[in-house]
């Protein structure tokens, strides 16, 4: 990275490449034959892209676990730290590790192994589905709406 950059611009440049390697990781799910069979999966790596960049508080390429206590927060379910290990433990496969890369995630996330953190985030999908956003300012409040 260029020294001279500082700020915002930085922060694209670093933005940036870690889309690109994002997307390389995506490129070799795609050609792996062990997932030539899931359906829709370009779709399904996009949005695990966009949901992984959006935990990723760091910008170092893996979610390490103010990062996924944040995501469980903001999903409505709140955890532990000693459940947070866990679940970056089984994510992981028992690793001394305690971030999740983005290789894990997708593995975790297409695996057939019901992870809690893949559940949790099904679920959230789901409803997402299920409640249609309203545009536009809220309606107007008047005496006779009051309990």
């Amino acid at each position: 990275m260029d020294k001279n950059v500082q700020g915002g611009k930085a922060f694209g440049i670093l933005k940036s490449k870690q889309e690109e390697k994002l997307e390389s990781i995506n490129q070799t799910f795609l050609d792996d034959p062990k997932y030539a069979d899931e359906e829709d999966l370009s779709s399904k790596l996009d949005s695990f892209k966009k949901k992984y960049v959006e935990f990723d508080l760091n910008d170092q390429g893996e979610i390490d676990m103010m990062g996924l206590k944040r995501m469980l927060e903001k999903l409505g379910v709140a955890k532990t730290h000693l459940e947070l290990k866990k679940m970056i433990a089984e994510v992981v496969g028992g690793t001394s590790r305690d971030t999740i890369s983005y290789t894990d995630f997708v593995s975790m996330m297409l695996g057939k192994r019901n992870a809690i953190l893949r559940l949790i985030l099904m679920f959230e999908d789901m409803g997402k589905d299920q409640e249609p956003k309203e545009n536009g300012p809220p309606p107007r409040k008047t005496f006779s709406d009051l309990p």
